[in-house]
This record gives structure tokens, sequence and C-alpha cells, in this order.
């Protein structure tokens, strides 16, 4: 049997705790938190390498062409994108990608970790990840455990049977058991007994032993994530699950679904640094702080602040913070949060008060991604809108039309190759076109440097859906964005 390593990624949450800077329209592994590339891209280059294989993404259909720009960008080809319908939870997503991996290499080995993670020492991890390939290759579920350094009521725990081993060398051992997320009191005590670790969530097994697991201890699960990928479709580099099925898998994650339930369970410690950054107050602690325990990112001033997080996202604003102790403050350019860090797991009540509100900042960011680029509202008024556009070398719109408003296109850097209806046209910098409404267009960025261009709208209804199309290389159907 193969000793590679299939990494899986999976990639489809929508990290609400870390809202107005994660947002359903763009969750935070695909933003820059820590460094200077997104929690994606650190995980995706911390599992490649020597031992290694290209890296199967699991994600919704939303976020598939951000996942294909983000890889790029760091030379990592995918060596399949599974795409989710909706969300379901982490047992179906692991079987559906078991499921593909089977199929491609069976009893592959594969190392299941979510992309939002920061692991800063990927030697140390991927160590932790050698050390367990013998027990995963005998047919064990491995899974990793932290070294807990406070009593978080956070995360779940995992019960050790022996104690770990010096400067917790990634020694595997059989798991005794599953604690689930503890109030204070109860973390207090695990930490001191030093039998028990934080549970990350990564795991490391061979496709027959989880798909044996599932078809033992979960086989509603495994029915129907074989009926999705049965059924299933290609769509350019894409697999998407079919929908009906999928609908029909049960919402667990795989801890509740097969691990506890298994008795062939591994656990390998982990001693190096980690966090899940499931909350603003985790990264207040992942940041660089100054001497009085300020992190401060972007345009952001701190006067007599202590322990304090201020993150501005804008070069056009200016955050000031002064005489604060303990709070977050983070400022985007269509939304603000000011919260104490006891609060931070608070935020997702928020969201969730927005979205009931209706409020479009629930879910939605001022700069909206699409496969070619990316537009942001600079202006709306009742009867026009203006927006900022950005398209990514080579890429295209789709060929399309409007019922309700015509455009005005003013390209302020690159070029533009425009199609209104016959006529096909060039227009550089400081020139622009309009487009009437109900004329066919498309708009294509021929040169090598992205192109920016101001649009301007008018008409009675601005709306995404107000699009009837005709040609789109990135098989979007009627209504879809952009």
């Amino acid at each position: 049997m193969s000793q590679t390593i299939h990494p899986i990624i999976l990639c489809g949450g929508a990290g609400t705790r870390l809202w107005p800077l994660s947002r359903k329209s763009y969750p935070k592994q695909f933003t820059k938190l820590i460094g200077d590339q997104s929690l994606f891209q650190a995980s995706a280059q911390r599992l490649s390498g020597q031992g290694f294989a290209a890296p199967s993404v699991v994600t919704a259909a939303d976020f598939r062409f951000v996942v294909i720009e983000q890889l790029a960008a760091i030379e990592i080809g995918a060596a399949d994108i599974l795409i989710e319908p909706q969300a379901r939870n982490t047992a179906a997503a692991i079987c559906a990608a078991a499921l593909a991996l089977d199929k491609r290499e069976a009893g592959a080995l594969m190392l299941v970790a979510p992309s939002d993670h920061v692991i800063p020492d990927a030697a140390r991890f991927q160590a932790a990840v050698a050390a367990a390939v013998p027990s995963a290759l005998s047919g064990d579920l491995v899974t990793f455990g932290i070294r807990p350094d406070r009593p978080e009521t956070g995360y779940g725990w995992l019960e050790l049977t022996t104690a770990p081993v010096a400067d917790f060398a990634p020694h595997p051992q059989k798991l005794k058991g599953f604690v689930e997320k503890p109030d204070l009191a109860k973390a207090q005590a695990l930490l001191a007994d030093g039998m028990h670790l934080w549970n990350a969530g990564i795991f490391l097994f061979t496709t027959t032993a989880i798909l044996d697991g599932f078809a033992q201890h979960a086989p509603d699960v495994l029915a129907a994530t074989q009926a999705a990928f049965d059924a299933a479709e290609r769509d350019l580099s894409f697999t998407r699950l079919d929908p009906d099925a999928w609908a029909g898998c049960p919402d667990i994650s795989i801890d509740y679904a097969v691990m506890e339930r298994a008795q062939n369970l591994t656990v390998v410690p982990y001693g190096g640094a980690w966090s899940d950054l499931g909350d603003w107050h985790a990264v207040w602690r992942e940041g660089a702080g100054d001497a009085e325990g300020v992190v401060s990112e972007g345009p952001a001033t701190a006067i007599d602040c202590t322990d304090t997080l201020l993150q501005a996202t804008d070069d056009r604003q200016q955050l000031v913070g002064i005489g604060l102790k303990d709070i977050i403050a983070v400022a985007m350019p269509d939304a603000v949060l000011i919260a104490h860090k006891d609060r931070a797991q608070d935020v997702k009540i928020a969201v969730a008060k927005l979205k009931e509100a209706g409020v479009a900042q629930a879910e939605t960011l001022p700069r909206d991604y699409r496969p070619w680029g990316w537009y942001e509202g600079i202006a709306l008024g009742s009867r026009f809108q203006v927006k900022r556009i950005v398209v990514h070398p080579g890429a295209a719109l789709s060929l399309q039309s409007h019922h309700h408003r015509s455009e005005h296109w003013i390209v302020v850097e690159g070029t533009a190759k425009v199609t209104i209806d016959e006529t096909v046209q060039l227009v550089s910098e400081n020139q622009s076109v309009y487009i009437p409404l109900g004329s066919v267009h498309r708009m294509e960025n021929p040169g090598k440097l992205p192109l920016t261009l101001i649009e301007v709208q008018t008409g009675s209804y601005f709306g995404e859906d107000d699009i009837i199309r005709y040609d789109d290389v990135y098989s979007r159907g009627q209504g879809a964005k952009g």
C-alpha cells in the first residue's frame, strides 16, 4: 500500500464569529488574517511537498473559482474540487472525499484538515503526520490532539490512555475517549491532569478504514453520500455532487457519526503552536502585540490601550482607540464591530440578528468576488449605480444583456476588449464606451495586467439577477452574478 498522503482540505465554512471580516459571501479561510497568505493558502502549502499528493478540496459552489485562483497563486494544482450543493457538516464532506479518492486509488491514505487553522511550524506538524502513518496503514482512524495551554471551553478535548512523552513528541497511542466542550471548571481540571488534549479536527486514515467506519457506524451518511457521488456531474475541473441525493445526507459531524463510536482509534499528540482562529479573541492572541498587548492591523492607532485588538481594513479610514482595555474593534467600510474580548464568541449572535433583520452586511461584503475578478459599489441612487470593476488578465465576463439598465464603462487601468452586439473594439485607459439597454455585450481583459474600470449603470433596477446570459466560460446559469 502506498504511503503517499492525499490531503483533503475542508473549505466550506462561513466563519460568522469573525464577522465583519468573514462573511458568508467570502469566509475567513480566504482572508489574510495572519501573514501574507490566506488561511486556505497556508493550509495547502503546509500539506504539500515530499510525500504529499496534490490536494483535494471540498467547498461550496460560490467559492470554487476562489479556490482555484488562490491555489494558482501559490503554484499548487488541485487533484479534485468537490462541490457541496449545501453544507451538511463534516461527516458527509469527508465521506464524499473518501469515495472520490478511493475511486482514483483504492485504500489510499487521506489526511483531512480544515482550511482555516494556523500552524506556524509546518515541519513539526508534518513530523506528527509522519508518525501517524503506520497506525493509519494498519487500519486505525488517527486523530491529532493539540497540547493545551489554557482551560479552553470552546474546543472539544481528547482523553489519553497514557501521559504524553517528553516535549510532546509525536508518539501514537490508543485514544481513550472524547470530551465535549467543557465548562470552565471542567476545562481547568482537564488542563491540570495532563491526560487531555484539544481536539483539532484533523484526521489521517485510509479510504478503506474510514469507509468501513461509515458502513458500520453511519450507514445513512454513506448511502446518501454514495448516491450523491454516483450521480455527480463534471463541470469544468469540478465535481458537482448531486443536489437531490445530497439533501438527504444527515447534518452531522465526523466525530458524532464515526469517531466517537469506533474502537480502532489512535491519537498523536502535537506540541507545537496551533489555533483554529475561531473568534476575534483568538486573532488577538495569535497577533504580534506590543508591550501593552495591543495588536493593530491596517490604519489603526492606539492611545493608552492595553490587551486590545484594533483592525482596520481600508486605507481610506483611520481607526483610533483611546483608553481601551480587553476590547476588540474591527472597522470595515460598511460595518464596525466593537466588543469585549470575553464576548468574542457572541459575535455569531449579532450576525443572526442582522440576518433576521434583513441587513445585507450580515452575509455579504462590499467587494463581490467573481470567477473573472471582483467589483465593489462606489455609489447608489434611485436611478443610478457606480461600481469599480477589476478583471484578471485573460478573464472575461459572460456574453449578456439587461432588461432594466444601460451601462457606461470608463477604463482607468489596462485595456478592455468590448463586444456590443456585432461590434468588437479595444478600449484603453481614459477611454469609455456606452452599452445601451438590451444590447448583447461582453467585457474581456486581453492583456497581462489587471483591467480596472468604472461602471456607471442607469435605469430602474440594478439587481445581479437582471442578466440574460448567452455564453459563459465559467458555465454559470441565468441570473448568476457577473
